[in-house]
């Protein structure tokens, strides 16, 4: 595990706008530190970059939401072959949400009609429209992003295509941070992002960008960091225990027993997916039931833990540990990419998709 310097700000979210700015080129700092020092999934050291995200989750979650899409962002680039996109000085945001409204649009055209597209040759692209979620777009000085494809004359192909932005572009415009109100993560400024024909690059071809494996592995990437937020929570109730300011019980040892069980197995089945990564059995179907197991289980034991922890400490911590309360709405935030009960029934239809593949083997 690398060492990871102070944090520029106090644990209780910082108000001064200076502060957060700080904190945030901080972690950008660092993205840029980590990307050059820590491999991709699937090279063999999974389950020590999962570790690491973990490390960097349980120390603050939102420090680790700013350095884990920079570090995503590299890996993609890497599975595309575009390795020469990769420089010492850029960060990077993934932003792959879609949402209500028209979608961001990317249309190609001739070189001869596109000059400030860098491209030397073939199709130049520009995106047009709106993005959603689209984090510190403020910040990062580059981001790969999805959108639908359209042909030459704006007509939709019904496909999906993955591309390079950089955010200096003048049609690029971010909405005001006013509208990010969050308390969790309050630093991670998320905002709908305006492209008004701003020149791409694509990655890969239509659909490569969702049906790589290396997007199941980037999730169960998110996941080792929500894993960390948990057990950041779960730190408090341990510290209370181990040095008690009255006697303990049998109820605090309760929850002190299913905080360990239910991190625990979190982190076993995250062990055993890097282990499946590096073994070349995650990819297809099976990776994409990697990565909805293992966000489910994780998700679900993060829920857990802030129950356990809330019912075992009581009011005291939510009203006045302005720490504790950061750890809590951030990890309540953050975990809210999971989709809950419907991920569960997209785990059962794809384990029953892997039986008619002739796989009939029970997942456990």
């Amino acid at each position: 595990m690398s060492e990871h310097p102070e944090l520029p700000v106090p644990a209780a979210a910082p108000a001064d706008p200076r502060a957060v700015q700080r904190f945030v080129d901080h972690a950008l700092d660092q993205a840029r530190v980590l990307g050059r020092d820590l491999p991709a999934p699937g090279e063999g050291a999974t389950r020590e970059l999962w570790r690491e995200l973990s490390a960097l989750g349980r120390m603050d979650l939102a420090y680790a939401r700013i350095i884990e899409p920079h570090l995503d962002a590299l890996a993609i680039l890497r599975q595309a072959g575009r390795t020469d996109l990769i420089t010492d000085r850029d960060t990077w945001g993934v932003w792959a949400a879609e949402g209500p409204g028209e979608p961001l649009l990317a249309t190609p055209s001739s070189a001869a009609h596109s000059a400030d597209d860098d491209a030397a040759d073939g199709p130049h692209w520009t995106l047009t429209g709106t993005k959603p979620w689209c984090s510190l777009a403020g910040s990062v000085s580059r981001a790969v992003v999805t959108a639908h494809v359209t042909d030459e004359v704006g007509e939709p192909t019904g496909h999906r295509r993955a591309f390079v932005v950089a955010t200096d572009h003048p049609r690029f415009r971010p909405e005001a941070a006013a509208g990010w109100t969050s308390r969790g993560l309050a630093e991670v400024v998320t905002v709908p992002v305006r492209f008004g024909g701003v020149p791409a690059q694509p990655l890969g071809a239509d659909e490569w960008y969702l049906t790589r494996p290396g997007f199941a592995w980037g999730g169960m990437g998110v996941a080792a960091v929500w894993l960390g937020g948990a057990q950041s929570v779960a730190d408090l109730l341990w510290c209370k225990l181990v040095r008690p300011a009255r006697p303990v019980d049998d109820v605090a040892r309760t929850a002190l027993g299913q905080l360990d069980l239910t991190l625990g197995a979190a982190q076993a089945v995250l062990d055993r997916a890097a282990a499946a990564v590096d073994r070349g059995e995650a990819t297809g179907e099976h990776g994409a039931a990697w990565a909805l197991r293992v966000r489910r289980t994780v998700a679900d034991a993060a829920d857990t833990v802030i129950r356990v922890v809330s019912r075992a400490t009581g009011p005291g911590p939510l009203t006045g540990d302005p720490a504790h309360v950061r750890r809590v709405e951030s990890l309540q935030v953050y975990i809210r990419q999971d989709h809950a009960e419907r991920d569960t029934a997209a785990l059962g239809r794809t384990l029953l998709e892997l039986v008619q593949d002739g796989s009939e083997e029970t997942p456990w």
